[in-house]
């Protein structure tokens, strides 16, 4: 066993030439938590392999016996009381906790105790206990041999000690916490032997902290002390211990924030633990963390039976890449507020705590099964309808048949939404302006320089961002009359509604989104005139960017700037920087758009709603012609002020940039970042707590450190487009390549129309807009996504092709407004067509035809 150190340390636990299953889930969790900051006591391990030469009860080793005495001894613990606990391979581990399967000894005492305690714990690895819970789990199956390490910790004075869960273990919320706390050592608690008290904690939606939902008292009868000479005893609960509360509110309070910082550092994309803390008199100590192995679904009683499906179909096209800690942070709430607003006007009783958003290997998801679902329940839109909206290919959740009384019920709350919606939006659009002026306002402002005053300006500004309901409701609710506008078109036009309802809303007030469009091709068309003329006065002397120090130019490049500076390319990523702090795309992108014919833009415009109307005129009944033309407006209407309100949000994550830059600036200089842009690796809570120097400079140090590299590792790997809750963290049941769908030959491919018309040109395929300058006029786009950050290329491109996105999709929703051939939600196009390809984009049937090479 030279080979192998028979004594570490946690951090020689973590050492990059230590293989974690050789010192156990345990000792590997734990070991974690202390580098990551938390409080948890000193530790020795005793590897794995130990235990198996040691296994038939010869004595042990001189070399096991004497590095053990010597770190007792270097630690003033060979007479203190110690724990020696279990810390096999699998165990603590996600699949499998083992609790109460292995053996833990308490105030172990002396070298004596301590060797004889070891064996036990190495002896529980075979116990009658042991091999039937290892074989129901079919883990043992000969590919691994069990092996056993051993942790030593001090045995601490403990006062209070219990078991906590960073869910409810219960019903799976992930928005509760649950504290059980106890009189004494916790191993009564943990084995049942008593009924501690019991705290459950609430997550404060606008700034995650958790607030004390109810406490109740437990019985307390009796509590673990320790013996003198070694282990612990059961004995009664004085009569004041047991008619008191354990824990103070404030106490629990702290105690809650302590347990969910543990969870999110060790898996901030999933922080679900069981963990087992104690409270000396003095501080609470982290004892234990291990996942909680089977969380229950929180779902709809009607989902409880069917699978969990998890959908990128349309966060796959405004955030493609792996989020940071922070993006995550803001986008598991935000995604709630943003899907519920509507269903709550129209009085739908939504499920309380359900989690519509995932990270899944690093990638935001949607709850595709609970989003199907609501809008079937509560409006009566079939799951088909939603995967069209939200795009992407993927399985419908099964419906039950639809009642009378569930058809009025749902024509009640259709009226209520219609008759409420007005208001609701004009609120709505009032809350864009305010939004503007106040993110305006404080992006003037110079952030605090401190740590108290950012804290409270992050909180502050954070918890408006997540509070604009008002802003939700428009963003989220943006598709009822499209889609009815599309089902009204495909009784008259069968499988043309996509296509006649894109072409209805071509042209007519622009978007926010489209209007930034029109106002940089006017830049572009300003450069060029003073380009023109200054070269013109300098004889000949050809000055291509000279435009760029114009006062004229500047002037308006300015008003630009004040008016859409806050937006940027996949600006949802709070690591990207906004226009207004990298405007180099935008300079680069008008030279194209100076070349694009706006004339003949516009004229595609109205040609394309001349053709529909004219069409709708001949095929539709005077009467019915009247309610579709009227929902063409109000759609065209919710379009826009989904794409207002969007920009709105936007507008608020730019102060939140700058605040977290300069809390990065703070904690890079407190040494525990280093560099500022590192802020992005930690979560919201995390942030505050490091600001308000409860995680320790080398703790927040090492979360950043572990993050990089996962973030690394996730932008390495392709994400699933489909995910299913049992295969969710391993095999998908769903793979992009599988999912495009081609027409009768290989060259065809069938997607959802979006835009008008039919364009033939040479495929351009761009990975990310700062590549457009590759785009020729004419060409045909070809993007896995786009974002507003994209808009400038949909101006020069002659068709679009996106790879991703729904019918409520921004690319969707601007071509629609441009008038130009595109097509989305196709799965894989950019592995079938190559750059320079010759290809042709239908925007009335939504195909995608690779053509033979010009001659």
């Amino acid at each position: 066993m030279a080979a192998q150190p028979a004594i570490l340390d946690w951090q020689g636990v973590l050492a990059a030439d230590v293989d974690p299953a050789a010192v156990g889930g345990k000792a590997w969790q734990l070991a974690r938590l202390k580098r990551f900051g938390l409080p948890v006591p000193e530790g020795l391990v005793i590897p794995a392999g130990w235990g198996t030469s040691h296994m038939d009860g010869e004595p042990f080793s001189p070399e096991l016996a004497g590095a053990l005495q010597e770190a007792l001894a270097a630690r003033g613990w060979l007479n203190a009381p110690l724990a020696v606990r279990s810390s096999a391979a699998r165990e603590d581990s996600a699949k499998a906790s083992f609790a109460g399967i292995y053996r833990s000894c308490l105030n172990v005492c002396g070298m004596e105790q301590v060797q004889a305690a070891i064996r036990e714990v190495w002896s529980s690895l075979w116990s009658p206990a042991a091999l039937a819970y290892r074989q129901k789990l079919g883990l043992d199956t000969g590919d691994v041999e069990p092996g056993m390490a051993v942790i030593i910790m001090p045995l601490l004075p403990a006062i209070a000690s219990g078991i906590a869960f960073t869910c409810d273990p219960i019903s799976g919320r992930d928005d509760r916490l649950v504290i059980h706390a106890q009189w004494g050592l916790g191993e009564a608690l943990v084995g049942g032997q008593t009924d501690g008290d019991e705290y459950v904690f609430a997550e404060d939606p606008l700034d995650d902290h958790w607030t004390l939902l109810h406490r109740r008292m437990g019985g307390k009868a009796a509590k673990a002390v320790t013996r003198p000479g070694g282990g612990t005893a059961m004995t009664a609960t004085l009569a004041a211990e047991a008619g008191a509360f354990v824990l103070s509110s404030d106490q629990a309070s702290h105690l809650a924030e302590l347990l969910r910082d543990a969870a999110v550092a060790l898996d901030f994309a999933n922080p679900f633990y069981d963990l087992e803390w104690v409270w000396d008199g003095d501080r609470f100590w982290l004892t234990q963390g291990r996942p909680v192995t089977a969380r229950p679904r929180y779902t709809y009683a009607a989902l409880q039976t069917q699978p969990a499906y998890w959908t990128r179909g349309n966060t796959c096209e405004v955030v493609p890449e792996p989020l940071s800690p922070i993006d995550w942070s803001n986008s598991r709430k935000l995604v709630n507020g943003l899907l519920t607003q509507g269903y709550l006007l129209a009085g739908y009783p939504v499920l309380p705590g359900a989690q519509r958003a995932g990270l899944f290997h690093g990638r935001l998801y949607l709850a595709l099964s609970l989003l199907q679902w609501e809008c079937f329940d509560a409006l009566g839109i079939g799951p088909k309808a939603v995967n069209m909206l939200i795009g992407g290919h993927q399985p419908e959740i099964a419906v039950p048949a639809t009642s009378l009384g569930g058809r009025l019920a749902r024509l009640r709350r259709v009226l209520r939404y219609a008759m409420r919606s007005p208001a609701q939006r004009r609120q709505g659009m009032q809350a864009v302006e305010r939004a503007m002026i106040e993110a305006g306002q404080w992006r003037k402002r110079t952030p605090p320089g401190n740590a108290e005053g950012l804290r409270t300006e992050i909180l502050r500004q954070f918890r408006a961002g997540r509070d604009a309901i008002d802003l939700f409701f428009l963003q989220g609710s943006g598709g009822g009359s499209l889609s009815m506008l599309v089902e009204q078109l495909d009784k008259y036009f069968p499988g043309e509604g996509h296509a006649l309802g894109t072409a209805l809303l071509a042209g007519g007030e622009p978007s926010v989104t489209a209007r930034q469009g029109y106002e940089l091709m006017a830049l572009a068309r300003l450069s060029r005139e003073i380009t023109l003329r200054e070269n013109h006065e300098a004889s000949g002397n050809h000055q291509r960017d000279c435009y760029r120090e114009n006062p004229e130019f500047r002037r308006a490049f300015d008003v630009f700037l004040e008016h859409y500076g806050h937006r940027g390319l996949y600006e949802t990523y709070f690591r990207n920087p906004r226009w207004r702090e990298a405007p180099k795309y935008l300079l680069a992108s008008l030279g194209q758009l100076a070349e694009v014919d706006e004339t003949a833009l516009r004229a595609r415009q109205q040609t394309a709603v001349a053709e529909a109307l004219a069409r709708i005129k001949a095929g539709v009944p005077f009467w019915k012609r009247m309610f579709i033309e009227g929902l063409a407006k109000a759609a065209r209407q919710e379009c826009n002020q989904r794409e207002a309100a969007r920009s709105a949000l936007v507008a608020y994550m730019e102060p939140e940039r700058q605040l977290l830059m300069a809390a990065g600036r703070y904690l890079a200089g407190q040494g525990a970042l280093a560099r500022e842009t590192d802020i992005f690796q930690l979560m919201l809570s995390e942030i505050l707590r490091a600001l308000s120097g409860d995680i320790p400079a080398a703790g927040v140090g090492a979360r950043v450190a572990e993050r990089n590299g996962l973030f690394e590792q996730w932008s390495r790997e392709a994400a699933p487009d489909v995910l299913v809750e049992a295969a969710r963290h391993s095999t998908p049941g769903w793979q992009a390549q599988d999912a495009v769908a081609p027409d009768n030959d290989s060259s065809r491919c069938q997607g959802i129309p979006t835009g008008t018309g039919r364009a033939r040109g040479k495929a351009c395929l761009l990975r990310h807009p700062s590549e457009g300058y590759r785009l020729q006029p004419g060409d045909i786009l070809v993007a896995p996504s786009t974002d507003p950050g994209w808009t400038p290329l949909f101006l020069s491109a002659g068709g679009l092709v996106v790879e991703t996105g729904g019918y409520l999709s921004h690319g969707a929703i601007v071509a629609r407004e441009f008038g130009i051939p595109a097509v989305v939600n196709l799965p894989g196009i950019l592995a079938r067509i190559k750059d320079g390809d010759r290809v042709e984009v239908d925007g009335t049937s939504g195909v995608v035809t690779l053509l033979e090479p010009e001659r």
